[in-house]
């Protein structure tokens, strides 16, 4: 019964993730579809297919022919042409270790196709989230000029009735002009993302690209182990490396097989012409021909195997130690995924509390002639947990992006 609770909280997580990302969903198929690397990863898998064909198939038969320019006499008559044809056989299994070999090669092409569509989902998963982060700086940074232009009207009628002087103006201006600055930065940034979201896609610069309000605030579904078990499962550089461990297993028993002797079964056709003996000439036939082919030189054939294995244990070592690699990532990432869940957790209170002390200050300033430096410095702080706020979840969900991507989703 707990197995089937966890099973079923497992799929209203990923629901609810999938619901959230459904902006995104569009832009993740136009990808797939136009992406080049991603097709030639696909026409390398679809050429790996086509090798299984060409490593199965015996050796073409070979047919000679030979003409007698002085016919040969014997006792039929004299000869005047031959023609023969043979074929040759590889050691029993030989060709079906290759073809199995060549299969497993052609699924690890498949497995690194899918790897590069993974990495293609997450880099776009990150600059979307980007493009997010920088719309909602922008929209943020004209809400607080719009505050500081409200906060200067009242300064402008204080300043007329002779309650405070002209600095407090001049110091607002000098925060307006900064964030007019920083507002004309965001806007030739947001330039530069969308021409990076777009060439990902492979897509015309008339795309139009829709943002949410603002990103939903989900947790990753499974726990860190479970997702490490998943990993170690289902991540395409693992799975590449295992298919082509199993295509070295394969490339050795052919190496072995090699090295036992081969056979070739012949047939010869002699066309017999007249001859004093023979006054209406006669075909001779000669079949079978048998052939085999001893290898004697052992070293070429020991060698053959030696380097597999090497190449096996060498693949094995690759195997262990991306191992240890994603499990490196994984720590970082969730520890980045963590930290993010906990940022938005502090500035979301901080956001709150300093947008209520800034609504105080104001209030105190319009009516007495409170300290004016400090109405900016909450200024300043507000905006700075506001923008932290958002860098947060947008943070929280390109961790989520990248722990789907070792996952191999």
């Amino acid at each position: 019964m707990k197995h089937i609770i966890k099973i079923v909280i497992l799929i209203i997580g990923v629901g609810q993730m999938l619901q959230a990302q459904e902006p995104l969903n569009r832009y993740l198929e136009i990808a797939a579809k136009n992406n080049p690397e991603l097709q030639a990863e696909f026409n390398e898998y679809m050429a790996a297919l086509e090798v299984a064909p060409q490593v199965k198939a015996l050796p073409d038969p070979k047919v000679a022919f030979a003409y007698f320019i002085s016919p040969v006499e014997t006792r039929e008559g004299p000869q005047q042409l031959k023609i023969s044809a043979s074929q040759y056989f590889p050691w029993f299994g030989t060709l079906k270790a290759k073809e199995n070999s060549a299969v497993q090669n052609a699924r690890a092409s498949y497995e690194m196709f899918k790897q590069t569509r993974s990495r293609l989902y997450q880099e776009v998963k990150v600059e979307y989230y980007n493009l997010y982060f920088n719309e909602r700086a922008i929209d943020i940074t004209l809400e607080n000029i719009e505050l500081l232009q409200s906060i200067q009207k009242m300064a402008t009628i204080k300043i007329e009735s002779g309650l405070t002087s002209m600095v407090d103006e001049y110091r607002i201006q000098l925060e307006i002009n900064e964030l007019e600055n920083q507002l004309a930065l965001l806007r030739d940034k947001s330039g530069v993302l969308k021409t990076s979201f777009r060439n990902l896609l492979n897509a015309k610069n008339d795309l139009i690209i829709n943002l949410p309000d603002t990103l939903e605030r989900i947790d990753f579904p499974l726990s860190k182990q479970a997702v490490l078990d998943s990993i170690q499962t289902g991540n395409h550089k693992l799975l590449k490396l295992d298919f082509k461990q199993a295509a070295l297993a394969y490339r050795q028993e052919a190496a072995e097989k090699t090295g036992m002797p081969d056979f070739n079964i012949g047939l010869n056709y002699t066309i017999i012409g007249e001859g004093e003996n023979n006054a209406s000439g006669k075909d001779a036939f000669v079949f079978p021909s048998v052939g085999i082919t001893i290898p004697l030189y052992r070293k070429k054939y020991k060698a053959m195997v030696n380097e597999v294995a090497y190449l096996q244990e060498a693949n094995q070592n690759e195997i262990e130690s991306e191992k240890n690699e994603l499990e490196t990532l994984l720590d970082r990432t969730w520890k980045d995924y963590q930290d993010a869940d906990r940022r938005i957790q502090l500035f979301e209170k901080q956001v709150k509390l300093a947008r209520q002390a800034l609504n105080l200050l104001e209030s105190e300033y319009a009516t007495e002639n409170s300290d004016f430096e400090e109405i900016l410095r909450m200024e300043r702080q507000a905006l700075k947990y506001s923008l932290e706020f958002e860098k947060a979840k947008t943070d929280k969900q390109a961790a989520i992006a990248f722990i789907e991507y070792l996952m191999g989703k």
